[in-house]
């Protein structure tokens, strides 16, 4: 096992298991044994699935389990009551908090039966097998482009190191990536180094200034505002998923708006989390809520390998401010200081050090990293055309993060189908309503489709009044209620398209780009970082 997987491995706990647990819905009617042999077949040509962990005092590798069953890892389950979204969702909480056995493979498939028509599937997986992009690649190997496909997708020699396995769906989600957040070349030379010397890690850190920086930043940020997220962790979880929202109209905003859609997104989040906090009472001036992001440090064409490829960023989300607009704005700004800094590698590289360091001493430093943190985010993107699994087709993706240390919310995000979801799983003692924030995710996209709406475009660019030097946004409501007629939506939508005419952009963003490169450097790097 390599030494990152392995720090992965030991970082599993009672009150926060290290399991990846997702949910995949299935438009009815459903075959259900044929769905059960094409989860054994395709899985199965993954050498690791019929693996099990054995440890010593060398280390722990992967050796095959010579008592594989595909009943222990493959079961079918019907939720009780009504069966609906409320009885999935303590389901999946469930297996959030319980353990995958070591003596066998890590990992499990339950196949719910009936729900809503068709069938759920819960996968759960340990994080030592592999991150969350190389999971996602196996979910998506196991489907079709068509309904008819043959049980080995018309390839019975197909394995893990072949392209065909995945039905070419590896490609697009590898130049997903390449649109996020990327470092710079200098930065991936560091983490290819990485890669191809583990055991070398701490020695590889050393060089550089930047690199020492990044390193004593990690090791002596201050922690995070002390907020109702934070404490200590009961080991019950608790998980909730959004209402879709349709792709195309958040890059349509986000055009408008001038940011990306990670942008957009993360600012839904700070959001989502203020108004919680406001409606319990809680003062939220000033709040900073620390959220940690894996960043994928996969060599290109290397999306479907199992393993851990990733370093982690810290992104701060402004909670403490209340307009939707400057809480864009200054997201922005900081997802633009995050590109160019080393913390992805940096971090990759302190897990591939402890991997071979003994287990007390990565504890004791991840506990110290992880405690001035407050979750623990991911985005991944999905393909947007339709997908088969087993003749049915998938309807929806969604999965949860999990947490280390005492870190009690994860929060995901995954684009599938020309939509975009959230999910959230929290731990009780902290926040025992997980679908209160999630509700809110969407109202806060709303506020930033409002401001594309109520600016007072006009057709004729010339009667467009100047922008004011100082930039002030539209006042309304704070959670104002989606507009009821799809009209005046469509007609939002319409105005944010590049594909029409020009229009001018409002003048609460026309000197977005100018004052995002004009102002000074964010105040945790400012503040904390060695000169």
């Amino acid at each position: 096992m390599s030494p990152v997987d392995t720090a992965w491995l030991r970082m599993d706990r009672s009150v926060n298991r290290m399991v990846i647990v997702g949910v995949m819905k299935l438009q009815g009617p459903v075959d259900i044994d044929r769905l059960a042999r094409t989860l054994s077949v395709r899985l199965l040509a993954y050498p690791r699935f019929h693996q099990r962990v054995e440890t010593g005092s060398t280390g722990s590798w992967w050796v095959d389990d010579a008592h594989f069953d595909i009943a222990r890892h493959i079961k079918r389950a019907r939720l009780p009551g009504a069966g609906a979204k409320v009885e999935l969702e303590a389901f999946v909480a469930e297996l959030c908090s319980q353990p995958l056995d070591q003596a066998h493979p890590l990992w499990q498939f339950h196949i719910i039966e009936d729900y809503e028509g068709g069938v759920a599937l819960v996968p759960r997986f340990h994080h030592a097998l592999a991150d969350g992009m190389a999971l996602v690649a196996v979910l998506l190997s196991m489907t079709d482009e068509t309904p008819d496909a043959p049980l080995h997708g018309g390839d019975a020699d197909f394995g893990p190191d072949q392209d065909a396995h995945g039905h070419g769906l590896f490609a697009p989600m590898a130049k997903a990536l390449d649109r996020g957040v990327q470092a710079s070349g200098e930065l991936w030379r560091l983490a290819l180094k990485l890669l191809a010397r583990p055991g070398s890690a701490a020695k590889l850190l050393q060089g550089g200034v930047g690199v020492a920086s990044e390193l004593a930043y990690l090791l002596l940020m201050p922690s995070d505002s002390q907020t109702r997220f934070k404490g200590a962790p009961c080991g019950s979880k608790r998980v909730a998923w959004s209402v879709p929202l349709a792709l195309p109209e958040v890059k349509a905003i986000s055009r408008a708006l001038d940011c990306s859609v990670n942008d957009m997104l993360l600012t839904s989040v700070a959001g989502a989390l203020r108004g919680y906090l406001e409606d319990k009472g809680d003062p939220t001036a000033g709040v900073e809520v620390r959220a940690l992001v894996p960043l994928n440090l996969r060599p290109p064409g290397s999306e479907h390998e199992l393993g851990n490829y990733f370093g982690v960023v810290a992104v701060e989300l402004p909670v403490g401010i209340a307009d939707p607009i400057h809480r864009l704005r200054e997201v922005r700004r900081r997802m633009a200081v995050l590109k160019q800094s080393y913390e992805a590698p940096v971090t990759f590289g302190l897990f591939a050090a402890l991997g071979f360091a003994p287990k007390l001493a990565q504890d004791r430093l991840f506990d110290m990293l992880l405690s001035r943190a407050t979750a623990v985010m991911t985005n991944v993107p999905g393909p947007q055309h339709a997908l088969y699994l087993a003749g049915a087709r998938l309807e929806e993706i969604m999965f949860w993060v999990p947490q280390s240390g005492d870190i009690g919310m994860g929060v995901s995000i995954l684009s599938f189908g020309g939509n975009v979801q959230f999910g959230l799983v929290t731990d009780a003692a902290m926040v025992p309503d997980p679908e209160a924030i999630i509700a809110r995710f969407n109202p806060e996209f709303e506020q930033l489709l409002y401001h594309v709406l109520m600016e007072p475009w006009g057709e004729d660019e010339g009667e467009q009044p100047e922008p004011e030097p100082e930039i002030v946004a539209v006042k309304k409501p704070k959670r104002r209620t989606p507009p009821e007629k799809p009209a005046i939506r469509k007609r939002a939508i319409k105005k944010a398209m590049p594909e029409k005419a020009p229009i001018k952009q409002p003048a609460t963003t026309k000197g977005l780009k100018k004052q995002a490169s004009a102002a000074p450097p964010i105040r945790r790097r400012a503040s904390h970082r060695p000169s």
